[in-house]
């Protein structure tokens, strides 16, 4: 309204009104070129944005290719930690017999042996003074046969002497263990003196009863009545007759260990081994009842 009332009177102020007006102009195209680059700007961020859509597009996974060729081994990798123990495995075949071994301790003394032949007649000696008349004939007699009484008392005495005291019985038999080392035929023939036979444990209730009996005597192991001495591997009781259906033998037994293990050792948990019959050990020998 000022610039129009100014320019109709013709007032002293046109001069500074033409001055606004060039002012005012120079302003409004600065304006406009400023809105021209913000239109430039959205219009190139607007292609920008356009572009990356179009790229988004373009980038979405093509078809699956063929399989490549297998590589190269790679390197070991660092060895794990221990696991635990396995089961045990099932037993392995018997090995092929290994090499001698040590020799052991020198063992007991062997049996007597039979008479040599005899020897060439010495040289006669000279004759010694006369004897003194003596009827002595029947007292050597009494004199022998009372020494033989004394032998056999003798040997009952010690053999009761290395009994364990107390015995143990079933229905029909005694059982008696004898604390005396002795080979095994040695040990045979003791019992089989008395009247018995070396233990033959032919079924679970004697075997039980008679490992109980070593047991308690603080025993480790004693000699039964089996063996396989007449044939290799077929096992016989003391009495000859065949061991066909019970038997007690040990996990891996019996092996014929150096092949000399042809008698059968107890021990005190009730179970069976081969061993050598030169060995010495306790034994057991039983009774029938009805025998007096």
């Amino acid at each position: 309204m000022r610039l129009i009332w100014e320019m109709a009177t013709g007032g002293e102020g046109v001069n500074e009104l033409r001055v606004d007006i060039m002012n005012s102009g120079l302003f409004l195209l600065v304006l406009l070129i400023g809105l021209l680059v913000l239109s430039l700007l959205r219009s190139g961020e607007s292609q920008h944005i356009a572009d990356e859509s179009c790229s988004v597009q373009i980038l979405v996974p093509g078809l699956k290719g063929e399989p490549g060729e297998k590589g190269e081994k790679g390197e070991p990798g660092r060895i794990g930690k221990v696991g635990p123990l396995g089961q045990s495995g099932p037993m392995g075949e018997k090995g092929s017999k290994g090499m001698m071994g040590r020799y052991g301790k020198v063992g007991p003394a062997g049996l007597k042996g039979s008479k040599g032949d005899a020897g060439d007649l010495g040289l006669k000696g000279e004759a010694g003074d006369p004897g003194l008349p003596c009827e002595c004939g029947q007292l050597r007699k009494v004199i022998g046969e009372m020494d033989i009484l004394v032998t056999k008392l003798t040997h009952e005495l010690n053999f009761i002497k290395n009994a364990v005291a107390g015995v143990r019985e079933v229905e029909n038999k005694i059982y008696l263990l004898v604390k005396e080392e002795k080979r095994y035929t040695d040990a045979h023939e003791y019992c089989r003196d008395r009247g018995g036979l070396l233990i033959m444990p032919k079924d679970e209730a004697t075997n039980s009863l008679i490992a109980s009996y070593i047991s308690e005597a603080g025993l480790s192991r004693v000699f039964i009545g089996i063996n396989d001495l007449e044939e290799e591997g077929r096992f016989i009781f003391a009495d000859g007759s065949p061991l066909l259906i019970f038997n007690k033998w040990r996990n891996g037994e019996p092996n014929n260990a150096y092949d000399e293990e042809d008698c059968a050792e107890m021990v005190s948990s009730g179970g069976w081994n081969d061993v050598a019959c030169h060995i010495t050990m306790y034994f057991v020998c039983e009774f029938d009842k009805d025998v007096p």
